[in-house]
């Protein structure tokens, strides 16, 4: 298996919506391995992860994951950080972060054996309480 790398800055900052997603195609799954954000203005920002109950439909610039071995197979999950509609709040998180209102603050979250994203799924970072932007990341294996 291959280890696979997306970074982006949220595009919508509206509250209550997803501000970042992992997504697997019909073909294969993924393994998150690691996820990431850093708040970018100086707003206090609540941010969750979890499963959304439905995936992101027709997602506007979608990125394919990076290779973190230059030599590795080409990717086939992919992030957004637009859709033409968006994912559905998950009714559950598997973590939550409070970031005060410090330019530069942030998380890191890691899982030693990782959260599965099972095929045709998505993984979000959902915006709970703030008009703020971030940086994210997702590290999977693939």
């Amino acid at each position: 298996m291959a280890i696979y790398s997306m970074a982006d800055r949220s595009a919508l900052l509206t509250t209550a919506n997803a501000s970042f997603e992992v997504r697997t195609t019909a073909s294969i799954r993924a393994n998150v391995l690691e996820n990431g954000i850093t708040i970018n203005a100086a707003t206090a920002s609540v941010y969750g992860l979890g499963r959304p109950a439905a995936i992101g439909v027709t997602p506007t610039s979608p990125k394919t994951g990076l290779a973190e071995d230059q030599g590795g197979p080409t990717g086939s999950a992919s992030t957004a950080v637009a859709w033409g509609t968006g994912p559905t709040v998950p009714a559950n998180f598997f973590r939550r972060v409070s970031l005060p209102a410090t330019i530069g603050a942030g998380i890191i979250w890691t899982f030693p054996r990782g959260i599965v994203v099972s095929v045709s799924n998505s993984l979000v970072d959902w915006n709970l309480t703030a008009v703020s932007a971030a940086d994210m990341w997702f590290v999977w294996d693939e």
